[in-house]
């Protein structure tokens, strides 16, 4: 009751006229980027964010807020008008929307995934409002040993999970770690890794990183894989939702719903394993699980919900402990330590007010997101026919302006440029980009909650596991490395043996013999 209350009051702050027309705000870009193919929720706030220094800090985080839900509902129209998802978050939903497009059902895709992101979204939000106070409560009760477990859990979790090579995660992590830690020591005073350039003395900061990483690298990637072809769009045709659409989609909406936001209240990074969870139950629970693979809605509807509400349960780990688990939640919290902000447990205590008004502002942005999308498809889809060239060449503008912005000096646009060049090996050679960002936020706090551990047990090692919450959380980190090493073992000593008397051409017999009986 004690957040609900709270809530209420942060919505008399959020229902101002002047917060209502940044919370507008927010979402009418959010959509707008959103819709845009490769761009991003979180490359939409780290453009943003040095252009907002002269916003209140209530009216700041609210945009903010707003830009991160739109920038998720625009990604399904991106999916399901041009199979191109804006994110890995919306590869799932690109599977059956984009054929239900091509089918002349590409109104009732849409409606199914503004409808689902808004009721996912909404309960979501709710669950953000009664659990965040909780964890605040027993967040307050931990030390630094417990606050450097989670940390270590976050660069594991997010770097096992997100990408295809863990090997790559951790070189991405270990990216992160070294810019973070540029600068002076707080501990001696003196220079490390400077390289004997004294504007690196303070630090790179991480507004040019976020910009350089995610605007400037991405930029950079489609150039160089431009193609001058214009985009085919599916025109969007059919009726919103027949009665038959809503029967057979408000069970998936809960159901992502229920699935998401665990996911993303726990600090392992991303809504993909949950968006595939979302796909693959609605799959088996569906009346017609033949129609899947040819355009079925609770293939929409499920992973859609699951999304936003995944969206919505990383703001927990987020305010309550200051621990980003996607790449748009670490941009967020840039933007709160840019007014001098440091999300933890003592956020709620120091900036109470500002958090409710920002929880409450996701709802309603929530609502315009609905009244937006639904009327409003059709023009949205109007902006995927903007050429390419045109697009990223605005992008690069105003990432430079940005990285200039943050501190008035020419050498951040050199490092812009550096770290732009970064991002964009980092997409070449396959490394996710989310450790990077992951390990550049935590790298510094986790260095100070380590050192304070050390100093209290006298420099001993067991200083950094002597309570019993920082063991449990250790024990899973030791879980989530080794797990998937067994089961990938296990899975390979079930797969039966190749037979050693068939040769090459055997192979490619029975491989033709199985085509022509198909």
């Amino acid at each position: 009751m004690d957040g609900i209350n709270a809530l209420l009051e942060g919505m008399s702050s959020a229902l101002t006229p002047m917060n209502l027309l940044y919370a507008f705000l927010g979402v009418l870009l959010g959509t707008a980027i959103g819709v845009l193919p490769g761009i991003g929720p979180a490359m939409a706030i780290a453009l943003l964010l040095p252009l907002t220094y002269t916003l209140e800090v209530e009216q700041a985080i609210i945009m903010f807020a707003g830009l991160y839900y739109g920038g998720m509902y625009g990604g399904s129209t991106t999916s399901i008008l041009l199979n191109t998802p804006g994110e890995s978050a919306s590869v799932m939903t690109a599977i059956e929307g984009n054929k239900m497009a091509k089918a002349g059902r590409g109104a009732a895709a849409l409606a199914t995934a503004a409808i689902g992101s808004f009721v996912a979204g909404t309960i979501a939000t709710l669950c953000l409002a009664l659990l965040a106070p909780q964890v605040v409560k027993f967040a307050i009760q931990l030390g630094d040993p417990d606050y450097l477990a989670v940390m270590v859990f976050a660069f594991v979790a997010v770097t096992t999970v997100l990408g295809s090579s863990k090997i790559r995660g951790f070189a991405s992590l270990g990216l992160g770690v070294w810019i973070g830690l540029i600068g002076i020591d707080q501990t001696s005073g003196q220079q490390r890794l400077t390289f004997g350039i004294d504007q690196l003395s303070d630090g790179i900061d991480v507004v040019v990183v976020a910009v350089a990483v995610f605007a400037m690298g991405e930029a950079l990637w489609i150039a160089a894989h431009l193609r001058r072809a214009p985009a085919r769009i599916i025109p969007i045709k059919g009726r919103l939702m027949t009665r038959e659409d809503l029967s057979r989609s408000w069970k998936p909406w809960l159901r992502g719903s229920a699935i998401g936001f665990p996911f993303g209240a726990i600090p392992a990074g991303g809504a993909e394993i949950p968006t595939f969870l979302s796909y693959i139950t609605e799959r088996k629970l569906a009346r017609k699980p033949e129609e899947f693979g040819k355009g079925a809605i609770e293939g929409v509807a499920g992973p859609e919900a699951t999304n936003n509400a995944s969206a919505a349960g990383s703001l927990v780990p987020l305010l309550t402990l200051g621990i980003p688990t996607t790449a748009t939640a670490a941009v967020m919290i840039l933007a709160f330590q840019t007014y001098g902000i440091q999300p933890g447990p003592r956020l709620f205590d120091e900036q109470g007010p500002l958090v409710w008004t920002l929880i409450a502002s996701l709802l309603i942005g929530n609502a315009m997101l609905l009244a937006l999308n639904l009327p409003m498809a059709g023009l949205w889809a109007k902006l995927l026919l903007i050429p390419r060239p045109y697009l990223y060449a605005g992008i690069l503008m105003f990432a430079s302006l940005g990285a200039y912005a943050a501190n008035g000096t020419a050498f951040d646009l050199w490092l812009l440029l550096l770290i732009g060049g970064l991002g964009f090996a980092m997409r070449r050679y396959g490394l996710p980009v989310v450790p990077l960002i992951v390990g550049l936020i935590l790298a510094p706090r986790a260095e100070v909650f380590m050192r304070r551990a050390l100093q209290i047990s006298d420099g001993h090692l067991s200083g950094l596991v002597n309570t019993p919450f920082s063991k449990v959380v250790y024990l899973l980190v030791l879980l989530v490395v080794v797990v998937p090493l067994v089961w990938s073992q296990v899975t390979k000593r079930r797969t039966p043996p190749e037979d050693p008397t068939s040769g090459p051409d055997d192979t490619r017999l029975q491989q033709h013999a199985n085509n022509e009986g198909a």
